[in-house]
């Protein structure tokens, strides 16, 4: 696992790719490296997980072929052996040192073989220069990126503060990033927060000439139908996959942990795994106190049921401001989940412990149905408008309310040109697939990396944790895409299949409990008298508003009033994604001592 950065037919001086490497040095603090040529660069921070003593970046393949990597290749012992049949040898048993040599056999298909978790760069010096990118399926490892398409300027990074590192990316806030993070808590597809800058899209080929300039091809993802269309025979093979997945996954040269939140997916997945690792450790977040929604008893009883050895975090919400910058800082773009900062303190408790790798339970219910805004979407009687009340239920803040919040400049600018949830809901409406595998594709294919992976990717690598998820490997990912819906919502039934392929693995009492979100209880937590309720007053203050231009403070202010007097998860929700976003403009786009306030510091 590592970060990756690098620029192709564009300017940076070796001080510049120093900079953008310390941005994301916690991603890779084993190793910081780079090389260099006319017109690219390409850089690597390593966290050292596989042969601990080799894989040292760049790959190189003669003088003419250079690779980075970011991520996890589970095949490359497969893969090893058939190129040393072809002729290519190693230097070390490293996953990502296979590459070099099988982009010198298939060339720009190369992806096509990797079964993993990852982003690629290859730089082609063999006649004309040529930079290639790639992603892995579901996005588990993202790659931002700034086009410049009049100079032909091509800059990338793991991470966004990294990118804006190099001189020639600007942080210019997007004009319409408040709406769209406000209606579907992060922006969703390529877009980001910054004008100018993009993320590549799961499954992603990039190919860069100074000729040909940037194209980008995505690659086909989608099975044929599953086989199994009786819920016992489903069950089974989704148990038997993911048992084979876990085990592959618990495959490392440094000790493997476990998340365990006491839900379905993660206590499958740390049972699966305590199969295969002696004295598997597992992990779970609460907070200091007596709050809602406290999981903690139910995943100690699944710890005894795996026979793991336990270990409960907890954190004290009075440093929750302290932990917010660096939280916000990290993500390099708001996402309005208050996990986040929960995320943020489990992952370092995990490197505390001497962890440098999790196992997780992330990506089940998007694949197998298991979100009360699917189940209320295939409800819907055939023939009425189900996708309004879907789009609805994506968003941080309701729409009326979002439009309530807005100053009339920019409501006025979000009317003409069209809001973030207009254009889901129409892309919705025009899908020619049935109900399920629209809602499961676009749950897959863009909400899933936006909202979640990027997400957990940055958090844990922001203390140096890489985390492998089991539920995103592509035999998992392509037989629940494959799915009957009745497999998946029946009845009063989510996750119908998942609950099944658990049967007898887990205790009855997580098997029957009732879904809550894994989330912070920020109606309780966000009240008079408490730390992050005067945090919030701090930041949402009016004359802030009134500089930023794009808020109502009138409108703001009467939301503080409703959460003081009577609490609830619409007002809370929308206080928390709005102190968010001032966090974010504070720490990207506020030029150092511009900002009335004292604000917690960022550590890097």
């Amino acid at each position: 696992m590592c970060r990756i950065f690098g620029h192709f037919d564009a300017l940076a001086t070796p001080h510049e790719l120093r900079s953008v490497a310390a941005a994301q040095r916690h991603g890779g603090p084993d190793a910081q490296t780079h090389a260099y040529g006319a017109g690219w660069a390409l850089g690597n921070n390593r966290l050292a997980i596989m042969d601990l003593d080799g894989g040292d970046q760049p790959y190189t393949l003669g003088e003419d072929i250079v690779v980075v990597f970011n991520g996890e290749i589970y095949n490359h012992d497969e893969l090893r052996q058939k190129l040393s049949a072809r002729g290519h040898t190693f230097r070390d048993t490293c996953d990502g040192s296979v590459i070099p040599a099988l982009y010198a056999e298939y060339g720009a298909a190369f992806p096509e073989y990797l079964d993993g978790m990852y982003s690629v760069a290859v730089v082609d010096l063999r006649g004309e220069p040529t930079l290639y990118l790639a992603t892995d399926e579901v996005g588990m490892k993202p790659l931002y990126y700034h086009w410049d398409a009049a100079r032909r300027h091509l800059y990338f990074a793991s991470e966004l503060p990294a990118l804006l590192s190099f001189r020639n990316v600007g942080a210019t806030p997007a004009e319409a990033g408040l709406d769209a993070y406000l209606a579907t808590k992060t922006p969703f597809g390529e877009q980001t927060m910054f004008e100018g800058v993009k993320v590549l899209p799961p499954a992603a080929t990039v190919r860069v000439t100074r000729a040909g300039g940037m194209h980008v091809t995505v690659r086909p993802t989608t099975g044929a139908r599953a086989p199994h269309c009786a819920e016992a025979e489903a069950a089974a093979h989704v148990r038997s996959l993911l048992r084979t997945e876990v085990h592959r996954l618990t495959e490392a040269d440094v000790p493997v942990s476990a998340i365990t939140s006491g839900g379905l997916d993660s206590s499958l997945v740390t049972v699966l795994a305590a199969e295969k690792v002696r004295d598997l450790h597992s992990f779970n977040i609460a907070y200091t106190g007596t709050w809602p929604s406290d999981e903690r008893a139910f995943a100690r009883e699944v710890a005894e049921r795996a026979g793991t050895t336990h270990h409960q975090v907890e954190i004290d919400p009075a440093t929750f401001p302290s932990l917010l910058a660096d939280v916000v800082w990290h993500l390099g773009q708001p996402n309005a989940d208050p996990i986040t900062l929960s995320t943020y303190a489990l992952f370092g408790a995990v490197r505390d412990a001497g962890f440098k790798v999790a196992i997780t339970g992330d990506a089940a219910d998007e694949l197998f149905g298991g979100y009360d805004r699917l189940k209320k979407a295939m409800d819907a009687p055939f023939g009425t408008d189900w996708v309004p009340e879907y789009v609805e239920a994506l968003a941080a803040v309701p729409r009326n309310l979002r439009e309530s919040l807005y100053s009339s400049e920019y409501l006025g600018f979000v009317t003409a040109g069209g809001s973030a949830a207009e254009e889901i809901t129409e892309r919705l409406r025009a899908s020619t697939a049935d109900r399920m595998t629209t809602l499961t594709e676009f749950e897959i294919g863009e909400r899933l990396p936006a909202y979640h992976l990027r997400r957990v990717d940055h958090l844990s690598m922001s203390a140096s944790v890489e985390v492998r998820l089991p539920f995103c490997q592509p035999s998992v990912v392509r037989y629940a895409r494959s799915l009957k819906a009745d497999l998946k919502i029946d009845g009063t039934r989510r996750k119908k299949v998942l609950y099944a392929a658990a049967d007898g693995l887990l205790p009855e009492s997580v098997l029957n409990r009732p879904k809550q979100p894994f989330t912070l209880p920020i109606t309780a937590m966000l009240q008079p008298g408490q730390a992050l309720f005067d945090h919030a007053r701090d930041l949402l203050a009016e004359d802030r508003l009134r500089r930023g231009g794009k808020l109502n403070p009138r409108t703001v202010e009467e939301l503080f009033r409703v959460q003081a007097e009577s609490p609830n998860d619409r007002a809370s929700l929308a206080i928390w994604s709005l102190m968010v976003h001032e966090l974010w403009l504070d720490q990207f786009c506020s030029p150092a001592g511009t900002v009335a306030g004292s604000l917690p510091g960022v550590t890097v």
